[in-house]
């Protein structure tokens, strides 16, 4: 029986690539509400399936295979969202690998300056950082700048009442690639009493895997949107050091960058050792007195 199972080159490659597909489906499924669909569809489909083999129910077998292939049409819909996900995934992907060159203006710092400034002033914003998947057809809604981050562009942008403040921007390479963009809203009923800002954030999130920051104008709380969830800030929180964390994520090819001379950081290095040498010596003299 053995002998005459061959597996040539081409069983292989279609093994292969059949691997592939199913694996790349699971990541990009998992953790989302599109998982527990199709885990039910493939439960349902396998236990009619074996359901007719064992009992032998040949007709019923055949209206099972025929109802598989509107099924699989019906999937169509279910997963529109996923599937306009994964295209937009594909398409966007770059094949040759991004040639990042660190700015001496240290992005991160700017951006987490700029939030936590509008948020203290109440400003309102709305800002979106491109990670794998590409956010250019979200930019052709808005107005293409391409302009070099600042802290006085990104407050300028949002303040009241300038033509670019309603919308959100779209933060690619460290740099600001369009604003006044329009983001799809979501429709999560946790969302129902939440500004459309908010929902507009996680309704990017759905559909994109980028990092998404929101000011309130209202309360000037900071919230993060990504993978589909909000998540929220309050001001006993440490904002800056989550802030930070996030752009780690949303950006880690950003490195952040020292303003300081090479003289201010051996000062600062120079004053440290002083400083431990003298508790270190207050320490021992407190030690010989003690005995």
């Amino acid at each position: 029986m053995l002998e005459s199972l061959q597996i040539g080159f081409n069983d292989i490659m279609q093994i292969f690539v059949l691997y592939l597909a199913i694996y790349g489906l699971i990541r990009l499924v998992k953790g989302t509400r599109s998982a527990q669909v199709l885990l039910g569809f493939c439960v349902m489909v396998v236990s009619l399936l074996l359901f007719t083999y064992l009992f032998q129910f040949a007709v019923l077998a055949r209206v099972v295979y025929f109802l598989l292939i509107y099924l699989a049409l019906s999937m169509v819909v279910v997963f529109q969202q996923d599937i306009r996900r994964i295209l937009a995934l594909v398409g966007g992907q770059r094949f040759f690998k991004r040639q990042y060159t660190l700015e001496k203006v240290p992005v991160t710092e700017i951006l987490t300056k700029s939030v936590m400034n509008m948020s203290r002033l109440r400003i309102g914003a709305l800002i979106a950082i491109e990670r794998g998947i590409s956010l250019r057809g979200y930019e052709e809604s808005g107005i293409m700048l391409n302009a070099l981050l600042s802290h006085e562009l990104l407050v300028s942008i949002f303040t009241p009442p300038l033509p670019l403040h309603d919308g959100g921007i779209v933060i690619r390479d460290g740099r600001i690639s369009a604003g006044h963009c329009l983001f799809p809203v979501s429709n999560q009923s946790e969302l129902i009493s939440s500004g459309m800002r908010h929902r507009a954030a996680v309704g990017l999130s759905e559909e994109t895997d980028a990092v998404i920051f929101v000011v309130s104008e209202e309360t000037g709380a900071i919230s993060i949107a990504y993978n589909g969830k909000l998540h929220r800030y309050s001001g006993k929180d440490n904002v800056r050091k989550v802030m930070l964390r996030w752009l780690r994520v949303a950006m880690p090819h950003q490195k952040r960058v020292s303003n300081l001379s090479l003289t201010d950081q051996l000062s600062i290095w120079f004053a440290k050792q002083v400083e431990v040498y003298i508790k270190s010596r207050k320490q021992k003299k407190e030690t010989d007195a003690s005995k």
